[in-house]
Parts: C-alpha cells; sequence; structure tokens
C-alpha cells in the first residue's frame, strides 16, 4: 500500500499505518512530499501539500519509514529534486538506516540515473524504476540494467488517481516486453481504483500497489481505509487466510 508520510501528526499516523498492515497489507510504499508531484493527480497531490504545510517533511518521513518498516518490507517514493536538494548519498543512507529496503524516484533523470544507482547500492537499498509505457524497446533494456528490486509498470498512462477503463490487453503486452529484457519482478499500480480491477491485473504481474484509494480513506475517513484494504486484499489473493498482498 502506498501512504503518503506525514499526513497525520506520529501518534495517528503509526496507527494508521498498523491498521492497514493487519487488514492485509504486506508492503508499504511510504511517499516524500514534493511540491511538485507531476506523475501524481488531485488527491495525492492533496495529500503532499497538507503534508508539506506541517513543515519538518524528510523528519517525518524518517519516522513514517522506521515504522512502517516494523510493521512490513517498506520502500520509499520519491520525486528527484529531493533527493537532488538533500544529496543522493545523504539520503540513501537516510532512508537506509530508517529501515527502508528500497527507494523508487519516479522521475530518475538519465543523467543522474549512475550516481544514485551507485548511492542506493552503497547503502543497501533496492532502486526499482518506474516504466512509462512508451518506452521503445531499445530502451527498456537500459532502464531495466538500473534496476533493482523491481520494475513498476503503470496500469494506466494517467496520473495516480485515474478512476476510468484500464488497458488490461496493453499492460499485458508491456509485461511481457518487461520480462523479455529483465528477470526482476513486475508490479503495477496506477489507476487500480477498485477491488474488481486489481483483480483483472493480479495474474499480469508479480504484486500490485494501491495507492489513491486508501489516501483517499486517510484524508477522508481513515476509519473507512482498513475495511477498503482488507477488500483489496482479499482480490488480490482470495485465497489467503492471514497475509494477503495489496
Amino acid at each position: 500500500m502506498f501512504v503518503p508520510a506525514g499526513l497525520y501528526p506520529a501518534r495517528a499516523e503509526r496507527r494508521h499505518l498498523g491498521q492497514i498492515a493487519r487488514a492485509g497489507a504486506d508492503l508499504f510504499e511510504i511517499g516524500l512530499a514534493h511540491h511538485d508531484a507531476g506523475l501524481d493527480g488531485p488527491v495525492i497531490q492533496a495529500a503532499y501539500r497538507r503534508t508539506l504545510s506541517r513543515g519538518h517533511v524528510l523528519g517525518r518521513a524518517l519516522r513514517a519509514v522506521e515504522h512502517a518498516a516494523g510493521l512490513r518490507p517498506t520502500v520509499v517514493m520519491t520525486y528527484w529534486d529531493p533527493v537532488s536538494r538533500h544529496g543522493p548519498e545523504h539520503l540513501a543512507r537516510l532512508l537506509a538506516d530508517a529501515g527502508a529496503v528500497g527507494a523508487m524516484v519516479v522521475d530518475l533523470p538519465d543523467d543522474q540515473a549512475e550516481r544514485w544507482q551507485d548511492a542506493a547500492h552503497d547503502a543497501h537499498l533496492s532502486t526499482p524504476r518506474l516504466v512509462p509505457r512508451h518506452v521503445a524497446d531499445t530502451g527498456l533494456a537500459a532502464v531495466a540494467a538500473g534496476a533493482s528490486g523491481w520494475l513498476y509498470a503503470p496500469a494506466s498512462t494517467a496520473p495516480t488517481g485515474y478512476r476510468g477503463p484500464l488497458d488490461v490487453p496493453a499492460l499485458a503486452d508491456f509485461t511481457t516486453r518487461l520480462r523479455a529484457v529483465s528477470p526482476l519482478p513486475v508490479v503495477s499500480g496506477v489507476g487500480i481504483s477498485t477491488p474488481a480491477l486489481a483483480e483483472r491485473i493480479a495474474p499480469l504481474v508479480d504484486a500490485v500497489v494501491i495507492g489513491t484509494p486508501i489516501v483517499r480513506a486517510l484524508m477522508t475517513a481513515p476509519a473507512q481505509a482498513p475495511a477498503l484494504t482488507a477488500a483489496f486484499a482479499q482480490a488480490l489473493n482470495p485465497y489467503a487466510t492471514t497475509e494477503t498482498r495489496a
């Protein structure tokens, strides 16, 4: 599950993370707030604005990562600008010390990829890569070569929070292309707005990250987030009785 860091004060945030973990999430993707989250839709952008207004963004994020990592494997989702401002080597070490197992820079510039990969490697962080569907076959191998952990194949080409129909055959073709160039697991998210859609996407990929539906609940009715998590988890793994993936 994707959860923006710092959306609530620390005690409430710990409670929400614990509830989501117990409801069936088996991995956390913690979002580091950014003022120009161009790949995200209005719900996550609003969550980031709330977090930014509270200040101490990095400190709050590290506390969220530390708590989440005590519950489930945790990766951090960030944009390049915060990485650049804090310094790739410094930020990678901070995230690793907080317990993160990986960090995905969704808009990683090509000319900074090697530096980031080296910094993450030195800190023992995996470097999942978001791979836009428009990348040509000739470019897929280069992107995949710099990734570790997994490749992230968005289910929609729209920003996060998209609630329309998904082109499932196009996603299936894309995952086939990715698997032809890399042995890494393929993870999907973006536009998987309902448990029914999650159930359709699950056979195509190795894991699914649910973001905006959970963030929307946390923003407006946080008590509903655990039940919504459980609904997605059940759709993704209907035969599991305890730990499920979401």
